[in-house]
């Protein structure tokens, strides 16, 4: 295996029914934690980072008259609901479960304490982080470079519904190319929207590798996680 540890970072649109609209699909958790359990097979530690814009932006918000604070802190509260129903989804699959949260609500999770969290890394359980960062102003794509930099992750590797990164939008222009790999310099270079920029120097500054992929294709994630050539590296 080439990654003993990594951090998968979703967007909270992955658990939503793109059909129906529904906030939280059951048959699409049960098959993202499906995914995850295959990883736990492995032998690989995996913490997860989910979004929240399946439920509440806090840009949206800001355009709709919310303070952007008070909006970004209602974003996090997103998170920490869908980090609670992908719990339950990995646990209904027998896979051992921790949620932590960057905002402490000790009734719902655990705080987030970084010895803690590789404890139970390194117990085999799957921890969720919650919460964002804790703080306004800072997307769930920093929270996760944030959490792979402090729990010393081989890869941050981010899911989504294309299979890597292209030279342009694919689904706007069908003669888009796929890069198989790409330093973070030619990434930034090229604006290519892989992260927000805080979330990227975070990770180019601890020489983290990004990997991206498309979750959705099916075991799609062994293959990443066993070195094959799928989806996109970032990396020095």
């Amino acid at each position: 295996m080439h990654y003993k540890r990594v951090l998968l970072k979703l967007s909270g649109e992955a658990l939503q029914n793109q059909s129906t609209g529904n906030s939280l699909d059951p048959d699409v958790l049960i098959s993202i934690a499906d995914q995850i359990k295959k990883v736990r097979k492995m032998d690989i530690e995996i913490a997860v980072v989910v979004g929240g814009g399946n439920i509440f932006r806090g840009l949206t918000g800001e355009n709709s008259g919310v303070d952007r604070t008070t909006g970004d802190y209602m974003g996090m509260l997103a998170t920490v609901i869908n980090s609670l129903a992908l719990q339950s989804a990995l646990e209904k699959e027998g896979v051992h479960t921790r949620v932590m949260t960057s905002i402490a609500m000790p009734s719902l999770a655990e705080p987030f304490i970084r010895r803690r969290a590789l404890r139970h890394l390194e117990k085999g359980r799957v921890v969720i982080f919650g919460a964002g960062t804790g703080n306004p102003y800072f997307t769930t794509d920093s929270a996760a470079a944030l959490r792979a930099s402090e729990i010393r992750a081989d890869a941050l590797i981010k899911g989504t519904k294309v299979d890597g990164i292209y030279t342009a939008d694919p689904m706007k222009h069908p003669d888009a190319k796929r890069y198989e790999r790409i330093s973070y310099g030619e990434a930034l270079q090229q604006r290519l929207r892989i992260m927000d920029a805080a979330a990227f120097s975070l990770c180019q500054e601890n020489k983290i590798p990004i990997i991206v992929f498309n979750f959705f294709k099916t075991d799609e994630i062994v293959r990443v996680l066993k070195g094959e050539p799928v989806g996109t590296v970032v990396e020095e």
